[in-house]
């Protein structure tokens, strides 16, 4: 495959693939050649910072309007889900089928690629959105937790990211193995320490009893993430970073819900 030496053709449209992989925002006609997609993983994070962007939008409208809290906390629950099309969310239920299965590792990833829901999929998906519920209905009105949890959603696809380029593949032709193969890495891995390292100075200047615990808490699920995929399935796959992505996002709302109380 030829080669190009411009690598702005390459950036847009990895932002544009970057996009239409992790989103559902409308995006124009994108090239899928692995010359044009290295780039990819520095524009996910920019996912999470749309979709922040867009829940601040929704609370400041909530208060501005007057809307009943509970439907404004519905809608920021929902508005990950949306927007990214259920992608990451399929992938938590779908590693949750496979874990509480109990079986072998080779047939842990064959209920990985089972399109059904079962049992324990439906019961992580009620209590995943209970949860989110209640920690958006004690975390929405307060401006620092707020600006904390949008953060949270470039950080989780930071280290998602991250993930996907360092963890080894359970399948090496897989999504995720094909992206990590395809990726610009060392150039991805520096733009996406850039990120952490800012986010690591933004939020505990925003507030650092909070900054610090979100940083400690993305960090901390990170470690137990990786450690289950290896153990569990042998490494890591589009379904596990999903996954370790709704579970770092919601770890970190229930410590941000915590932490309004205790805070003040």
């Amino acid at each position: 495959m030829k080669k190009t030496g411009n690598v702005l053709p390459a950036l847009w449209n990895s932002f544009k693939a970057a996009f239409a992989m992790f989103s559902r925002i409308p995006m124009p006609k994108t090239d899928w050649s692995e010359d044009h997609i290295g780039f990819l993983f520095c524009f996910f994070p920019w996912v999470g910072l749309a979709i922040g962007g867009l829940s601040m939008l929704v609370r400041q409208i909530g208060i501005r309007r007057g809307y009943h809290e509970n439907f404004i906390c519905a809608v920021l629950v929902i508005l990950p889900v949306v927007l990214t099309g259920g992608i990451h969310l399929d992938g938590l239920l779908d590693t949750t089928d496979a874990l509480y299965s109990y079986q072998e590792k080779s047939r842990r990833i064959e209920i990985l690629k089972d399109s059904h829901a079962g049992a324990f999929a439906v019961i992580r998906a009620g209590m995943y959105y209970l949860l989110q519920f209640g920690a958006f209905c004690q975390i929405w009105k307060n401006t620092k937790a707020m600006l904390m949890m949008s953060g949270v959603y470039v950080l989780s696809r930071c280290l998602s990211g991250w993930g996907v380029l360092t963890i080894p593949k359970v399948n090496s032709s897989g999504t995720a193995a094909l992206f990590a193969e395809n990726a610009k890495e060392r150039q991805t891995k520096i733009v996406l320490g850039i990120y952490v390292i800012t986010l690591t100075l933004l939020m505990p200047a925003l507030s650092p009893v909070m900054g610090w615990a979100v940083i400690v808490c993305a960090g901390t699920v990170f470690i137990w993430y990786r450690q289950k995929a290896v153990k569990y399935f042998g490494g890591t796959n589009g379904d596990l970073s999903g996954y370790f992505l709704c579970s770092c996002e919601q770890a970190a709302a229930l410590v941000l819900a915590v932490l309004t109380v205790v805070t003040g």
